[in-house]
């Protein structure tokens, strides 16, 4: 196996950059930033916009679109072509 084939594979923090929260994990992200992990030790960090503790769906924070006369508005506006 040739050494400069793979990427390294190391211990990595990720961090959700809207809700705080930081896991720790296993990647081959590449990052130039560290932190400091609740071991003591220094470990790469890669920040993230959205996880399980920010995204909507998981935090029950879901918005709903009200669709209510979107397809009216959609036949009223192409009414005139048919088929």
């Amino acid at each position: 196996m040739q050494e400069s084939m793979h990427p390294i594979y190391r211990d990595v923090v990720f961090k959700d950059v809207q809700s705080g929260f930081a896991f720790l994990t296993r990647s081959t992200i590449q990052t130039k930033e560290t932190i400091a992990w609740e071991d003591g030790k220094e470990y790469p960090l890669a920040k993230v916009e959205v996880s399980s503790k920010s995204h909507p769906f998981y935090t029950g924070n879901d918005k709903r679109i009200d669709t209510t006369g979107r397809v009216e508005k959609f036949m009223n506006k192409y009414k005139h072509i048919k088929k």
